[in-house]
């Protein structure tokens, strides 16, 4: 099984332009994302897909030419972007099993996780893979801002929320954490290569609209996403005040 990990970053960001090249723990943000993902051994290739020169140029400068590709500006999500790649490089004659996403502003990403995701396609009805992670406070819960996901006992999603869902009737929101369990989502993915390619073609979904969740498009058109479990709870980084906190998190893991 061949597979492509590619890794969309933006130079533009509202919250935080330049991001993916600010620096943490000595090293710029979207340099670490690709160091981790290329000592995964079984990665065909691994390819930073971004739309500004700055991004391409700093990470061919540390893994090489092949390493960074320049993608359209018009890309609704890092989902269309890593379809372009994968339309590049098939153009090329190089064909891939399996993509992964691996979102540039997620530093601490770890090798086992990816390597998770590409082991639910030895089953040939997998088409999407991504993670959960188990929620431990109810402030986690009550936060729009951390996407909950529910699973049926074949371990398929069957929904995303930005509100907590399983809703608890008759019990305080505060006592729901208690005999009940809750999941965040951890927002890497992995498709099938044709599922990738189809999903780039789907127009948004109603459900999309209201949640603002890409993921709601895919189960939406009938597409099935695998999730599996990660006890290790990624730290995105969408602002500097994130960055300083990643570092604070980081020196503490350090010593």
């Amino acid at each position: 099984m061949k597979t492509l990990i590619v890794i969309p970053a933006r130079y533009a960001s509202t919250r935080f332009p330049g991001k993916p090249l600010a620096r943490l723990g000595g090293e710029s943000i979207i340099g670490r994302v690709w160091h981790t993902a290329a000592m995964m051994a079984g990665a065909g290739r691994v390819v930073v897909a971004t739309d500004d020169e700055r991004i391409l140029t700093h990470v061919r400068s540390i893994g090489g030419d092949e390493a960074a590709m320049m993608t359209s500006t018009a890309h609704r999500s890092g989902t269309d972007r890593c379809g372009e790649v994968l339309r590049r490089l098939k153009e090329r004659g190089e064909g891939y099993d399996v993509v992964v996403n691996i979102q540039g502003d997620e530093p601490f990403v770890e090798q086992r996780q990816i390597e998770a995701l590409t082991a639910c396609f030895a089953d040939g009805g997998c088409d999407i893979a991504t993670l959960r992670t188990p929620i431990r406070s109810t402030a986690e819960l009550l936060s729009p801002n951390n996407v909950k996901v529910v699973c049926g006992d074949n371990g398929q999603a069957l929904y995303f929320s930005r509100q907590p869902i399983p809703y608890r009737r008759d019990v305080a929101p505060e006592a729901w954490l208690d005999g009940a369990a809750y999941y965040k989502h951890v927002g890497i993915y992995a498709f099938r290569g044709e599922v990738l390619e189809k999903l780039c073609t789907l127009p948004p979904a109603p459900l999309e609209e209201c949640e603002k969740l890409e993921q709601l498009r895919w189960l939406s058109a009938g597409y099935r996403i695998t999730v599996r479990d990660t006890e290790h709870a990624n730290i995105g980084i969408d602002t500097p005040e994130d960055l300083s906190e990643a570092e604070a998190w980081l020196a503490q893991h350090q010593r």
